[in-house]
């Protein structure tokens, strides 16, 4: 009797192989499920920026804050699971949730939370890939080994969600009769929109998001330009 021409384990370890990625995919969807959870908090109070009074901050980034607590737990799990495997394997099912986490720590330091002794909170601070390392504890641009990590497309990626939230919040914010809000946010995303000209970028994705920024500036500049009309920006932001 002849010998069969394809060896039966051939399929054994295929089907080895196939069910090891159902397994490790399972367990990510768990910490991803946790992680979206948790990113959905922090946003919801986040969005309360738009009906809260400046002088009102410092409660809502507190809560705020831990919900960046529960962020940084999740992506410290994800972390430590996902590095066990190939990065660019799986991080298409992250990478999104991600650039949400970014995007409020951003915003949150921005508004002046996650205050430290190096970093004192401010209106207006702009956290560095390093520093939003720092924040989720996790490595950022990677080179030298296959790991987990943050990318430098998801942060800018996560910064551009920050200027969409902050034009819509130049707006609220007049309405709640804070002008200098208004005039602060133009130029802050005025200068982001002048540094990503800078950029030489590849990613598709990232250049398309980037074009949306001018859109973002104009809106924040046309209410602005509308409050000096009225004489409504005060004497202290008019530098700004």
């Amino acid at each position: 009797m002849a010998p069969p021409m394809i060896d039966p384990a051939l399929f054994d370890q295929l089907k080895a192989k196939i069910d090891e990625d159902t397994n490790v995919r399972k367990e990510l969807d768990q910490i991803l499920d946790d992680l979206n959870t948790h990113v959905s908090y922090t946003q919801g109070v986040l969005s309360r920026i738009h009906s809260t009074p400046r002088s009102k901050y410092a409660t809502l980034l507190g809560q705020v804050e831990d919900g960046i607590k529960k962020e940084t737990e999740t992506i410290g799990k994800l972390s430590g699971f996902a590095s066990q495997y190939p990065y660019y394997k799986y991080n298409h099912r992250w990478t999104r949730m991600v650039q949400d986490a970014i995007s409020t720590v951003i915003l949150c330091a921005w508004l002046g939370g996650l205050s430290t002794e190096s970093n004192p909170g401010e209106l207006g601070r702009l956290l560095t890939l390093e520093q939003i390392g720092e924040a989720l504890n996790v490595p950022v641009n990677l080179k030298d080994r296959d790991a987990f990590h943050v990318t430098i497309e998801e942060y800018l990626l996560g910064l551009i969600s920050v200027v969409d939230e902050l034009s819509r919040l130049a707006v609220n914010a007049v309405t709640l009769g804070d002008a200098a809000m208004a005039v602060r946010i133009s130029g802050f995303i005025r200068d982001l929109h002048a540094g990503f000209q800078v950029l030489n970028l590849k990613n598709d994705v990232l250049r398309k998001r980037v074009d949306s920024v001018k859109y973002a500036v104009k809106k924040v500049e046309d209410v602005v330009y509308d409050l000096s009309l009225r004489n409504l920006i005060p004497q202290e932001a008019q530098g700004q």
